[in-house]
């Protein structure tokens, strides 16, 4: 249990009972209290990366490619249903399970082809952006691309602002993508006749196999089991069994609409494709700027293009938001490494702009098209290495208990993966094949492709054989927490009200002998931690995972070693950002000192991750020790 921007007073069943879901009596009631998580989630399945793919589809084969749209988001619906499970259940991340569960040579490749999936997610999303505003203004792609980096601000501005504005400001910019292009199919007037033979599963021809990969790749996103896993913690919930089952239900509920939003919007896309494209003999469009063009003069409809362009920018900018949650998620939840949300925002656009503006500058801006099918195909190559973890991890009855899956949640899942695992097998394999048929040398193959090939191989086949290698599951250890240390305080008292900020490392010690010293046994303390997680930065004091509840369990050690002692001590947690959330509680505390620790690191380090002490020195009127 733990107490959230509280004080001692206030009692932890009360504070982890589900006040927005609890209470509420009726479905739809509860219903509205779980939506959320699962929007955010969605827009990732609706990105430009998925228009290119989906045009690319429709234009080439018509109707023929609609059954893979379908079971795309089956096998979504399914998964991101398991990852919400991961995070309801254990209270973890599917990065954080993960580093619980692998070694750390095993975790650093998995977050590192974890970060590659979010990077190429990203370049669609920032190609998509550049796109819309080329048709939408005739602005360059050169100059699109390198403008992106400025939505950086829009995301900061966002999660300041918290996390049902944000839920509101996606689902804005979902209706607008699904008005436009039911607007669109008016237009289209699709042959319902020939879209019913498009449910029939067939592969024409391994073009098509590599679009069909294509299109899992944009729909079954990696990076969105990482998010989910850890947006679902937003809400509260009963910590019953009853609590719990239902939470696991009515998350299922939110994904299954949402996602179903989401194919809907896909499926409008690849329909408009083949009833504008396929049936008027243009079977080569795979550029969305040439969809873009073909529209007016095919639907008849001078709006048909405009609404094409504005639905993209949407998709774009929905996107992208997602997209930087997940990366924060994956970078703390392997690496345990904290940076600035500004920072972590752009080294992921700069390693999208990088590959964009290269494609652009050396082959032209013919080629985003192939680029973008390209972004997906990369995102379906590492969909295993996240899916097959998720399956292990909720189907474990040690740590799920009763929540474990059941056999034929399990069949499925295991079907879903080896369906992935299988086509991308014989996509890389035929592509290798390729590559060694065109090779005047192929000793750069064998030196380069052929090893990474097999190490990665290796790596699916340890997490997919690890629970039968190893019996053994290491704890997951915060870094760096409770220690226990001395109190040698002086006995003059100074200041009566004395707030003190820890941060769990060895400064601790230094910062609580200093404080007692002055303020004695007849002053009252206030031991502050502001926890400051992805999830904590969204979700504030909703926030219910692994990371705060450490935090909270330290916290109190502190301070029953100090009362121990027979000093008056309170506690208080915070979410978010220090600089905002310290200044506030020492002033809801009526503090006459704050007491804080120096991070030790300078000018690079204060610009990766961030000068507190100066923001909070400026926004207190009370005197401040830096120890």
């Amino acid at each position: 249990m733990l107490q959230q921007e509280t004080t001692m007073g206030k009692s932890l069943e009360e504070v982890h009972s589900s006040v927005d879901t609890t209470k509420q009596t009726s479905f739809w009631r509860r219903l509205f209290s779980f939506l959320g998580p699962a929007y955010l989630v969605s827009v990732g399945y609706m990105d430009p990366g998925n228009w290119a793919t989906d045009i690319a589809g429709g234009s080439q084969f018509g109707y023929k490619l609609v059954w893979v749209l379908l079971m795309s988001n089956l096998m979504a619906i399914l998964l991101q249903s398991l990852s919400a499970r991961l995070g309801v259940v254990r209270g973890l991340d599917l990065a954080q399970a993960s580093r619980e569960t692998y070694p750390p040579f095993i975790n650093v490749p998995l977050y590192f082809l974890a970060e590659i999936a979010i990077a190429a997610c990203d370049l669609a999303e920032v190609l998509g952006m550049a796109i819309g505003l080329q048709l939408l203004f005739g602005m360059p792609l050169l100059w699109g691309v390198s403008l992106t980096v400025l939505d950086t601000f829009l995301l900061l501005f966002l999660i300041n602002k918290g996390m049902r504005k944000m839920e509101a400001f996606v689902l804005a910019l979902v209706m607008i993508i699904g008005g436009a292009f039911v607007i669109e199919m008016f237009f289209a007037k699709p042959d319902v006749s020939e879209l019913v033979t498009g449910f029939i599963p067939s592969i024409p021809n391994n073009e098509a196999l590599y679009i069909a990969i294509g299109i899992i790749g944009a729909t079954v996103m990696p990076h969105n089991l990482y998010l989910h896993s850890s947006l679902v913690q937003s809400r509260k919930i009963d910590r019953t069994p009853q609590g719990i089952w239902r939470a696991i239900k009515y998350n299922f509920v939110d994904s299954a609409v949402a996602l179903n939003l989401a194919l809907f919007v896909n499926a409008a896309i690849l329909i408009l494709a083949a009833a504008a494209f396929y049936e008027n003999g243009i079977h080569t469009v795979t550029e969305i700027q040439d969809a873009h063009k073909f529209l007016a003069p095919l639907l008849g409809s001078k709006w048909a293009p405009i609404l094409f362009a504005v639905a993209l920018i949407a998709a774009g900018q929905s996107s992208t938001l997602t997209g930087t949650l997940a990366g924060q998620i994956v970078m703390e939840g392997y690496l345990n490494l904290r940076i600035q949300p500004w920072l972590r925002r752009m080294i992921t656009r700069l390693l999208a702009v990088g590959p964009a503006l290269f494609v652009i500058i050396y082959f032209g801006e013919d080629q985003t098209g192939e680029l973008l099918v390209l972004s997906q195909v990369i995102l379906s190559l590492q969909l295993g290495f996240a899916v097959i973890p998720l399956i292990h991890f909720v189907s474990n009855k040690k740590k799920m208990g009763e929540f474990a899956i059941g056999t034929w949640l399990k069949v499925a899942a295991w079907l879903i993966a080896t369906t992935i695992v299988v086509l991308n097998a014989k996509l890389v394999f035929d592509q290798i094949l390729e590559w060694f048929s065109l090779a005047e040398n192929p000793v750069w193959l064998w030196l380069t492709v052929v090893p990474l090939t097999v190490a990665c191989a290796a790596l699916l086949f340890y997490i997919t054989f690890q629970p039968l290698l190893t019996k053994t599951v290491k704890d997951l250890k915060p870094a760096r927490h409770h220690q226990p240390v001395k109190y040698e305080p002086e006995t003059k008292l100074r200041y009566k009200r004395v707030a003190i900020t820890l941060d769990f490392s060895d400064v601790d010690q230094n910062v609580l002998d200093s404080a007692i010293a002055i303020g004695g046994t007849g002053a009252e303390y206030m031991l502050i931690h502001i926890v400051e997680t992805a999830g904590a930065l969204v979700m504030g004091q909703e926030i219910h995972d692994m990371e705060t509840t450490a935090d909270w369990d330290n916290l109190k050690r502190y301070a029953e070693d100090l009362r121990s002692q027979g000093y008056t001590v309170r506690v208080q947690l915070g979410f978010g950002s220090p600089k905002q959330r310290i200044p506030k509680i020492v002033h809801n505390f009526d503090a006459d000192l704050l007491v804080m620790g120096s991070h030790g690191h300078k000018m690079v380090k204060d610009l990766i991750l961030g000068t507190t002490i100066d923001a909070v020195r400026h926004a207190v009127n009370i005197p401040m020790l830096i120890v």
